[in-house]
């Protein structure tokens, strides 16, 4: 994967979901767990921050430039370089919508939003979708919130029981638990363990075991950064069932990319 576009099909995007991060592209950490939720499907892959500089004396005042109010919860997604950076909300929505039109301009049929925060809409990019044979869309370019998605996926899945989530800034907890405590019916804790530090498979995995010592059944790791072998890692020691971000949110938007574009028989089986 790469920060631009592979190769479109010719009918202009069929076939092409539009992945943006709220930090720099391309996310290193997400290609290998990528490939079996896209079902086939192209990437193209842009963040919010790909023109923004991040060493030096101009890094510094790019990160206070983009730092969360006082009040705001704060958003955390990695750089190029491996390292992370502390966003707000705000700062970044333009550049999450630039982002978005990159991608409709590579030609995907539907874009995500790569991050679980809670952001203003982005409006649907103007223009034509793919249009091509009989069944084919024509229509805005979808654009679709990790957030919303995985939410709604992990209602769906765990009904009234008990749930922890964990979060990646201890900052975040609050935050979370008010939003999460919103939508399920059942308990709800939350517990931090950043995915971008050094010891992230440690800490994922002595949150999600102090979560179930608390009470819960389910456990939801609710940041794009938390990986498949952090899910591993927080299930081995929780010996519950763990939820992961990452693959509820590339899963539904691969469905939504895949309809889309029209493509009715992409990643098909019969029976």
């Amino acid at each position: 994967m790469s920060g631009r576009a592979e190769t479109a099909t010719p009918d202009g995007g069929r076939g092409t979901l539009g992945l943006v991060t709220i930090g720099q592209a391309p996310r290193t950490d997400l290609a290998g767990d990528l490939e079996p939720w896209l079902g086939g499907l192209r990437v193209s892959e842009h963040g919010a921050l790909d023109n923004d500089v991040f060493d030096g004396p101009e890094g510094q005042r790019t990160r206070a430039a983009l730092a969360p109010a006082p009040d705001e919860a704060p958003l955390i997604s990695r750089l190029r370089d491996g390292t992370s950076a502390v966003l707000g909300h705000d700062a970044l929505a333009p550049r999450m919508r630039d982002a978005v039109a990159r991608c409709a301009a590579d030609g995907a049929a539907a874009t995500l939003l790569l991050c679980t925060g809670n952001f203003p809409p982005v409006p649907p990019v103007r223009g034509e979708g793919p249009v091509g044979g009989e069944g084919t869309w024509r229509g805005p370019h979808p654009v679709l919130y990790a957030e919303s998605l995985v939410q709604r996926g992990v209602r769906a899945l765990v009904g009234d029981a008990p749930v922890g989530i964990v979060c990646p800034l201890a900052e975040q907890r609050a935050d979370v638990a008010r939003r999460w405590s919103q939508l399920l019916p059942g308990p709800l804790r939350a517990a931090p363990a950043n995915p971008y530090a050094a010891d992230a498979h440690d800490a994922v995995a002595a949150a999600a075991r102090r979560l179930v010592e608390e009470g819960s059944h389910w456990i939801v790791l609710d940041c794009i950064g938390y990986t498949e072998s952090m899910r591993r890692a927080a299930a081995l020691a929780a010996a519950r069932p763990v939820l992961l971000a990452r693959a509820l949110a590339v899963r539904l938007a691969a469905e939504a990319a895949t309809a889309a574009s029209g493509d009715c028989t992409h990643g098909s089986t019969d029976g």
